[in-house]
């Protein structure tokens, strides 16, 4: 595993044996930084609809690789 910014967000750089390298927002994973509202013990906050497009965007690129391969 890599760290680096891409597009002013920190991503881990990620290698599975049948996809390849893929890059995954740090954000996402249990290797993000402790959010404000879990700092101050509140519940998380909801999937909000910029994350959700950046998943869709995710998710479309690995089929992509995918259908390619």
């Amino acid at each position: 595993m890599k760290e680096r910014r891409v597009a002013g967000v920190d991503t881990l750089i990620l290698r599975d044996v049948e996809r390849g390298s893929f890059g995954i927002a740090r954000e996402w994973t249990d290797w993000r930084n402790p959010s404000p509202y879990e700092l101050l013990g509140l519940p998380p906050r909801r999937l909000d609809a910029e994350s959700f497009f950046d998943l869709i965007a995710l998710l479309e690129q690995l089929i992509s690789q995918e259908q390619k391969g």
